[in-house]
């Protein structure tokens, strides 16, 4: 089976699998919750930050009319969100869509204050290879076909290319073993790389929030509405992006003593 062929089957089965997830007449998707509708914050912090959004559905905003946390942002502080986000998309290299290729094909002449990148809920349900975290950091020694080898080489390649703060998000929790999986896994990558985790798998307070309302804040266990990325998601990485800039910013120095 050649490559164009394979990879038209699994977009196939990609667009098959989330047909009846879009969500377009879920009440949380009203035009109230749209991004348009928000206000911008006057002296945010976070005006005019240049942040880049890696991801696949959930970073898009499938299930929100294409609307996510990264676009209110933009609406509301003010950040340059630069998203790169495609629905069925994978961490583990394995075709042209994948997350490593595409943040390979993003201008390196571009300038990020932060990074962030999603935690694919899809690796598992196409069968990427989980890997296992190298010993070395030298990004020829990552297997990129592996989940835990690409997240790896997008670290590296951040840090190589872009010389800005790294984070990975999580999804909130779902029922998932694999996931939960992938979750234990990225802590221990942290200990290697010294990365932002950005957890909603385990904020309980959101995952709370999402169970008393469900039907306006959640399309199925994985996608949210409007009203979750506005009211939910966006607070939350609002809080953690300005910590996380703040504790990249540059300290004063000490005066020195006379």
């Amino acid at each position: 089976m050649n490559e164009t062929f394979s990879e038209t089957l699994r977009g196939a089965a990609r667009s098959a699998l989330m047909l009846p997830h879009k969500g377009l007449f879920n009440k949380g998707n009203s035009r109230e919750y749209a991004v348009a509708s928000c206000m911008q914050q006057e002296h945010s912090a976070l005006s005019g930050k240049r942040i880049c959004f890696l991801g696949s559905s959930v970073t898009y905003g499938f299930a929100a009319r294409g609307e996510s946390f990264a676009d209110y942002l933009a609406a509301q502080d003010g950040i340059l969100a630069f998203k790169y986000a495609v629905s069925g998309t994978t961490l583990g290299d394995v075709d042209s869509r994948s997350y490593v290729a595409r943040m390979e094909r993003i201008d390196t002449n571009e300038s990020f204050d932060l990074f962030i990148c999603q935690l694919s809920t899809n690796d598992s349900s196409f069968g990427v290879p989980f890997g296992s975290i190298s010993a070395s950091k030298n990004p020829a020694d990552f297997d990129k076909k592996t989940t835990i080898g690409a997240m790896e080489h997008i670290l590296a390649y951040v840090r190589d290319t872009w010389g800005c703060p790294a984070a990975f998000f999580t999804c909130p929790r779902y029922p998932s073993a694999p996931y939960q999986n992938l979750v234990t896994q990225l802590y221990r990558l942290q200990e290697k790389w010294n990365f932002e985790i950005l957890d909603l798998w385990q904020d309980t307070k959101m995952g709370e929030s999402i169970c008393r309302n469900r039907d306006i804040y959640m399309t199925d266990d994985i996608h949210p509405t409007r009203a979750c990325y506005q009211k939910l998601w966006t607070p939350f990485f609002r809080k953690r992006i300005k910590e996380i800039l703040l504790e990249a910013a540059p300290k004063p120095e000490e005066p020195s003593e006379a």
